[in-house]
């Protein structure tokens, strides 16, 4: 079986091919694609892959904006660290979701699933697909609890500056320079806000649109974020990001 990777983490994308060999060493991976453009370019100059295991966020935008331009029949298996994502869409014939991070026995499953979905003959109806997730009207939060001492105070989202982790415990800062814990992952976090607004800098730091004080270029591609209020650690965006990075600005 020959597998196409759509992942624009490296780190994710290396840990995948490592699960996969372990699962099935008989499987080929063609490649791991970082991209909706790339992604595009790749499905109309090679022949399908018989199975493609993709990121729903990607650098420049969603997997799904992929489906929309080139016609995919083979099995989907999507990743994702975005719970609001696992719709019904995905349940749609040889469509599987897996939460990350990825384990291996649940990917083993979702391989199993697709083997047995193929020996059917059951194709993939995009249609279907599609008008599902159009369909879905994605919630984003409106405000956030936390709690101080004894009493529980709701932080709306538009006070806050920005998101980070420190020491596996999450903080929210507001712009007035409040921190306050928050009982959520980073990664839970990024699923709950609305992108326009929010950006996941790297694995620390979400950050609001009106909290990026300055913007430095840094070593090999890499842009060195200030933030305000400030904190006393360097926020750098990653090589790959930083082309999303700037788009996001610029919206």
């Amino acid at each position: 079986m020959k597998v196409l990777i759509i992942e624009d983490e490296k780190l994710a994308s290396d840990r995948l091919i490592e699960i996969l060999n372990e699962v099935n060493p008989e499987l080929e991976v063609l490649g791991a694609i970082k991209s909706v453009e790339a992604a595009i370019m790749w499905f109309e100059n090679n022949n399908a892959p018989d199975l493609l295991i993709s990121d729903i966020q990607l650098l420049d935008g969603t997997s799904f904006e992929i489906f929309s331009q080139v016609e995919i029949q083979c099995p989907v298996i999507f990743t994702t660290a975005y719970d609001q994502y696992a719709i019904k869409a995905f349940e749609v014939n040889s469509i599987d979701y897996l939460l990350k991070p990825i384990q291996a026995e649940k990917l083993k499953a979702a391989l199993s699933k697709v083997d047995a979905q193929s020996q059917k003959g059951s194709g993939i109806d995009m249609d279907q697909l599609k008008a599902l997730i159009q369909g879905e009207k994605v919630e984003y939060k409106s405000r956030f609890l936390i709690k101080v001492g004894q009493k529980i105070r709701a932080i709306p989202v538009e006070k806050i500056a920005y998101f980070y982790t420190r020491d596996k415990l999450t903080y929210i800062v507001t712009f007035e320079n409040q921190k306050y814990p928050l009982d959520h992952t980073l990664e839970e976090v990024d699923g709950m806000l609305n992108p326009k607004n929010f950006f996941r800098a790297n694995r620390k730091f979400i950050v609001h649109f009106d909290s990026v004080r300055d913007i430095h270029p840094y070593f090999k591609g890499r842009v060195k974020l200030g933030l305000e209020p400030d904190i006393d650690e360097d926020i750098v965006i990653s090589t790959e990001k930083t082309p999303a990075f700037k788009k996001w600005l610029d919206q």
